[in-house]
């Protein structure tokens, strides 16, 4: 699940290369045209006073594709890009980085469909997971899931709070025949020692913690012996 790219700049202040197309009277790339970089690159699109401005595509040596709008030889505007490995971003552009809404598909079929910031999910967005369906929709915060947010699963989902792409704090889980669990998942420190180099080691698990359980009486009735699951989950 690559998140990033090769993304090799032409500059062509250095890098003249190869170059077919309309000028203005000052004699820079000026309008519709087409240029082959000395490392292999191809672009075809607009220019204006020299700089990749305007409608274009640029095809990477790597197998990496944009096709979108440019800035002054920055992506900027709405463009799509086509990663080597398969995967591919759809959207807003912000000086050569990911930023305001997009879509982009992972090389594994996972989707995340939201909010972006300098390259990083940053705000409202959706992730959806290809294998499961499963989905997170709630908030990030440079890349992670951070404060309130939803995990929706086939048949119960959990809300609450999020701390560093894990539930943390108070929550409840919903389950879609009719009642609810309440409780919090709590962080666990757990002290390992290290016979080797006698230090301690401190992984740390999360520990779901029921409080309460409402709309019981559906539960029972529609799924003997679930409250005594639930509630030692």
């Amino acid at each position: 699940m690559s998140d990033v790219g090769s993304e090799e700049l032409e500059d062509e202040q250095i890098f003249h290369g190869e170059y077919e197309g309309e000028r203005n009277e000052a004699g820079e790339r000026h309008g519709a045209g087409r240029a082959v970089l000395p490392n292999g690159d191809i672009y075809q699109g607009m220019y204006e006073h020299g700089t990749r401005s305007g409608q274009g595509t640029y095809r990477f040596k790597n197998g990496s594709r944009y096709i979108g709008e440019y800035y002054r030889n920055m992506k900027h505007g709405q463009g799509v890009f086509y990663y080597p490995d398969g995967s591919k971003y759809d959207g807003s552009w912000v000086e050569d980085k990911r930023q305001g809404h997009g879509v982009y598909t992972y090389r594994n079929g996972d989707v995340y469909d939201g909010e972006w910031l300098q390259h990083q999910r940053h705000g409202q967005g959706v992730y959806t997971y290809h294998d499961t369906g499963s989905k997170y929709v709630g908030t990030w915060v440079m890349g992670k899931m951070e404060s309130v947010g939803e995990f929706i699963h086939l048949n119960h989902r959990y809300q609450g709070n999020f701390h560093n792409n894990h539930p943390s704090g108070p929550g409840r889980y919903v389950f879609d025949f009719g009642c609810e669990q309440h409780g919090e998942y709590l962080r666990i420190d757990q002290d390992k020692g290290n016979a080797e180099e006698e230090e301690l080691v401190t992984t740390t698990t999360l520990k779901w913690k029921p409080k309460s359980l409402t709309g019981l009486s559906s539960c029972v009735s529609d799924t003997p012996g679930l409250k005594d699951s639930i509630s030692s989950d």
